[in-house]
């Protein structure tokens, strides 16, 4: 019933744009983004307070074809009631708003024609993992709608088979070639003894404020859902995934081959970079930073006293003992080192600073094997330790610096905490800003003074270029048509990353199109726009206004960032938090 009702509102203001211009253009822009928001959270299963990323209904958002052509057809309607908004007449703080919101819903509405729904995982992410919640609930309200996701499962489930069933008829699916193991991931959800399944570990311990008779009634029904509905859902998956799914998936790599596959990755491209560039422009750009870090990296291997060649020195940095953790608490103290000597250096670096905390905790087992190094988020930082051999330490100050402070974990809490803004731009994510920012604060480790040593700082090196080299091999894969042995190898060659990290890497590119490209865009669109500031504002330059300026932005497309860095520099530099 409310979504009838948006909806109607909606149409409404699209039907009646002479009513709709009678208000402000301000209060036009909110009508259409409020409705819409509404909407969203509903079609997504999220109640009304919930907290940003997380959805708490008792139930699982509907995924099946006609609700995804549905869903694009509103996103299509909002598209065009925005087109009448009079932009010119909006205030300063609604054109950011539009900004991010208009580039949110072309994004949506540019994945309709390709049914991307018909792919829902990639090498890196699926729908499967991450259901059961990291921490516990409060109350006997949160259990009891959690168990109502969890009897949602076998629907769920069933829905994203039938899409993927559709993608594979018409080759719209993940190559065959990064699959391989991936299977592993939902075998450890099926278990024999329902209280030894992840869904069942938020029922270990229940607060105190729920009655010890209600507790167990929780503990039971869990036990049951687990055992006849959750376990036999994730069998029916797994069946799925080894014996029809990996029979037929494409044994091309490039999106470029997959159905109107030139048009499908340059909208890739635009979605995750927000900028117009061509995959021919991105992979010139590429090669370029990859010859300038080269040069970087033989500098700093010159102070390290190895006599050999660069090629020599990864090398040793890949089989030398003395890089190595032993233990993954080893390996997790050194990342939580860096974190809390970032923290003494924030002072001199950032102005406002959160007081959100987040904690460092290793990648589940469940997905670590072909997990990324590392991934930042509001509550936890996760620090990759399956395979220590291939998990150098040379890098974690980099990894650190990126994944939790000052980078994603840092920005979340700041998020969090910051201007009353609507809704949605609270939980808009571009990949541009937020892995540009991410990879930004690991060249801001040099101003910091976080790394210690020549090793360290080659490892930072080792991460640009890895970041650099996404540039060519993305687009080289997708575009230009590289094998998955040619992109492994120039990976290997131009960055110090095991060969295992290489694998997991190029898996990712070669089944996540375009995501790869926002980092090393994002971060070269940041430093550019600080040489400009440094250059234009001399000794009045301060990187602490400069960070805050950025951050308090919140995630906004890279070309309205360039637009306000270029409004604060013309405005003196000054604190944009001193009001």
């Amino acid at each position: 019933m409310v979504a009838t009702r948006i909806l109607a509102a909606l149409l409404a203001l699209s039907a009646a744009p002479t009513a709709a211009l009678a208000q402000t253009a301000d209060a036009q822009l909110r009508a259409i983004y409020e409705a819409e928001w509404a909407w969203r959270q509903n079609e997504f299963a999220r109640l009304e307070d919930d907290e940003a990323w997380t959805a708490t209904a008792d139930h699982l958002p509907r995924v099946d074809a006609k609700s995804e052509e549905a869903r694009i057809a509103y996103w299509t309607r909002t598209l065009a009631a925005l087109d009448k908004v009079p932009v010119d007449q909006l205030s300063a703080e609604e054109k950011v708003n539009y900004a991010v919101y208009r580039t949110s819903i072309a994004a949506f509405v540019a994945d309709g024609p390709y049914r991307v729904w018909e792919m829902p995982f990639n090498a890196d992410s699926n729908f499967w993992s991450g259901i059961e919640p990291r921490g516990s609930f409060r109350t006997a309200d949160e259990y009891r709608r959690y168990l109502g996701r969890l009897r949602d499962l076998p629907r769920y489930f069933g829905e994203h088979i039938a899409n993927m069933r559709a993608g594979l008829k018409r080759g719209f699916s993940v190559p065959r070639a990064t699959l391989v193991g991936r299977d592993a991931s939902i075998a450890a959800y099926v278990t024999a003894d329902p209280a030894q399944s992840p869904f069942y570990k938020v029922f270990a311990t229940l607060p105190g404020t729920i009655p010890a008779a209600d507790q167990e009634k929780l503990r039971a029904e869990a036990r049951t859902i687990i055992a006849e509905q959750v376990v036999p859902a994730y069998k029916l998956l797994l069946a799925f995934y080894r014996d029809e799914y990996l029979a037929k998936t494409r044994t091309t790599l490039a999106a470029e081959k997959m159905p109107d596959g030139v048009a499908f990755y340059q909208a890739q491209i635009r979605q995750y970079t927000t900028l117009d560039l061509t995959a021919v422009q991105i992979h010139q750009i590429g090669l370029k930073e990859v010859a300038r870090i080269t040069a970087e990296m033989e500098q700093v291997k010159a102070k390290t006293g190895f006599a050999g060649t660069l090629d020599q020195f990864k090398t040793f940095l890949r089989t030398d003992p003395q890089f190595y953790a032993k233990t993954p608490d080893e390996l997790m103290g050194v990342s939580a080192y860096v974190a809390k000597r970032a923290d003494g250096a924030l002072k001199d670096t950032i102005g406002l600073l959160p007081r959100y905390r987040f904690t460092i905790r290793p990648v589940p087992d469940s997905i670590a094997p072909f997990y990324t190094a590392g991934r930042g988020g509001l509550e936890s930082c996760l620090m990759n330790t399956y395979d220590l051999p291939s998990r150098s330490l040379y890098q974690i100050p980099a990894l650190t610096l990126h994944e939790c402070v000052p980078g994603h974990s840092f920005q979340a809490a700041l998020a969090l905490e910051g201007p009353n803004r609507p809704d949605f731009r609270k939980q808009t994510y571009f990949s541009g800003y937020g892995e540009g920012w991410g990879l930004y604060t690991e060249w801001l480790g040099t101003v910091m003074g976080i790394y210690r040593t020549p090793y360290e700082d080659f490892g930072r090196l080792s991460y640009e270029m890895w970041r650099a080299c996404r540039l060519v091999i993305d687009t080289g894969i997708h575009h230009y048509g590289w094998s998955r042995e040619k992109a492994i190898a120039y990976l290997l060659d131009h960055t110090a990353l095991s060969r295992h990290e290489v694998e997991t890497e190029v898996d990712r590119y070669i089944s996540w199109p375009g995501q790869a490209l926002a980092y090393k865009l994002g971060e070269m669109t940041i430093r550019r726009k600080r040489a400009d500031a440094e250059a234009k504002l001399g000794a009045d330059f301060d990187q602490r206004w400069f960070h805050d300026l950025i951050l308090g932005l919140g995630s906004v497309p890279l070309p309205v960032l360039e637009e306000k860095i270029d409004d604060w520099i013309a405005g003196g530099g000054k604190n944009p938090n001193a009001a």
